[in-house]
């Protein structure tokens, strides 16, 4: 039987059009609304920054239960108005369930359905999902609790996904938070906990048959997920599933609050960030040179197999208790951090979505003060799109309070030759990382890192499976980037 309240919210949440629209549809016995939405990689092609709703719907006793007001439409517009296009919103259901029939309050599932209508008023991509809430699957990565985990899990995501199924593409569910893995045989039960989402979301239909589903790594760490993640979930669609990380590296600097035996917080990150005063107090790990190299083993495990990565969590304390030189130097520092790191993500062909948890003081990573959606930290805000927009402008560019990039860049191909040549002309010597975008923004080479000397380098560039065309060659010091325009010949 048509459903005819069902098929009034398809209209209503359809992406808003640029002119009017009239539709004319015709039914028949058996007609099926439900076409096959898009796969992984044209949804993140189309994705640029995104932002978490933390601290809000996935606190076990309720949504303002850790002191942030209700979400309304208010902030998601603000957010949007930011410049975000994604909005990721962890979600507790398992404290909103019966613990017996596992059965979810609809009145929960009601509110969280208006938040994420919040977000399709702006025509934003939605990740909803299952997050920590109590611990009851992320900490119980364990033969002896695979039954049970594996039981919620099905249930709940059999709920969920029924409950949306009408909504497009915009809407991606994600199975899971920060599951602790640490060995082989936990990342064995892991991929049960995964399986069965996938299985348990594609089997309600509808939008359901073929939505874009996000994978957890291990504990989303980047190194386990590389050495324990040798397996992926098995599903009845290709193309229809995304991997996630998160990243708060060095947490020394990032996230540690309070000095311990085992190590100091570090108030200080960047080369050209450390403080004098307090060396102990420069991060000793994690650099620049490490954002690279991490963000690149996300690119050759997933991005270049076609498998799409969000970066779900990201972001640094503000560390407010310190006071004068300290504090400018850290403010500096961590500006820094967010220009660097998200352009590498970017540039990696990663989606960044930035922690935040909405509170207001020491030690915050807010953004957006949750009572009216105005703008608690412009100059992190700043930092985060310029970093951003350092990884996609097609223009020379540099980071603010820097100096000229100290290289030129130009490149020269041969009619009949699958080689290119990439000629830098350096001031000094260094290190530089080297990709190579199509006019869409997509990267079609990454030629890696390679010391360069003072003078002229040259770096061969294999085109082979390349049109003929226009080619942007972005290099990257790690203190300035530029992009370079060249025209393949074939």
């Amino acid at each position: 039987m048509f459903d005819s309240s069902r098929f009034m919210r398809i209209i209503r949440y359809a992406p808003k059009a640029a002119v009017p629209v009239v539709i004319a549809i015709g039914f028949t016995a058996g007609t099926s609304l439900f076409g096959q939405l898009p796969a992984a990689q044209e949804i993140a092609s189309q994705m640029t920054m995104g932002w978490n709703t933390g601290n809000s719907l996935e606190p076990p006793g309720g949504e303002t239960s850790w002191g942030n007001p209700k979400i309304d439409q208010e902030l998601i517009d603000a957010v949007a108005e930011a410049g975000f296009n994604v909005i990721r919103i962890p979600v507790a259901w398992d404290s909103h369930a019966d613990p017996n029939t596992h059965q979810i309050t609809p009145s929960w599932l009601a509110r969280v359905q208006e938040v994420v209508d919040y977000c399709f008023e702006n025509n934003l991509w939605v990740i909803l999902n299952c997050h920590w809430d109590g611990g009851w699957l992320e900490n119980n990565v364990n033969a002896s609790s695979q039954e049970s985990v594996n039981e919620k899990q099905e249930s709940y995501w059999t709920q969920i996904a029924e409950w949306f199924i009408d909504y497009d593409e915009h809407l991606l569910f994600a199975g899971a938070n920060e599951p602790n893995v640490d060995n082989a045989a936990q990342m064995t039960v892991l991929m049960t906990y995964h399986q069965t989402f996938v299985d348990a979301v594609r089997a309600t239909g509808g939008n359901n048959a073929s939505r874009v589903l996000v994978i957890q790594g291990p504990s989303t760490d980047i190194d386990k997920t590389v050495n324990l993640m040798s397996a992926w979930p098995a599903d009845v669609i290709e193309n229809r599933l995304m991997a996630e990380v998160h990243y708060y590296t060095p947490w020394q600097f990032c996230g540690m609050t309070q000095d311990e035996t085992w190590g100091k917080m570090a108030w200080f990150w960047g080369k050209d960030y450390h403080s004098a005063a307090h060396p102990d107090r420069n991060a000793t790990y994690g650099e620049e040179s490490a954002v690279d190299l991490n963000f690149r083993k996300m690119k050759t495990k997933f991005v270049d197999k076609g498998i799409p990565v969000i970066l779900g969590e990201y972001g640094v304390v503000k560390r407010l208790s310190l006071t004068g030189d300290d504090l400018a130097l850290h403010i500096a520092s961590r500006e820094h951090y967010y220009r660097t790191v998200t352009g590498s993500m970017v540039r990696h062909g990663l989606v960044p979505v930035y922690w935040d948890a909405g509170y207001i003081g020491n030690n915050t990573m807010t953004l957006f003060n949750r009572n009216d959606g105005s703008v608690y930290d412009q100059a992190a805000l700043d930092a985060l799109m310029e970093g951003y927009t350092s990884a996609t402008s097609v223009r020379r560019s540099r980071q603010p309070g820097r100096g000229s990039a100290p290289f030129a860049v130009t490149a020269v191909s041969q009619p009949g030759s699958a080689f290119a040549e990439i000629r830098l002309q350096s001031a000094a010597a260094g290190r530089a990382d080297i990709m190579v975008f199509n006019v869409l923004g997509q990267i079609v080479a990454d030629l890696g890192e390679f010391r360069i000397s003072a003078g002229r380098n040259r770096v061969q560039w294999n085109t082979s499976g390349l049109a003929a065309g226009m080619y942007l060659i972005q290099v990257w010091t790690g203190e300035h980037a530029m992009t370079a325009k060249t025209l393949l010949v074939r």
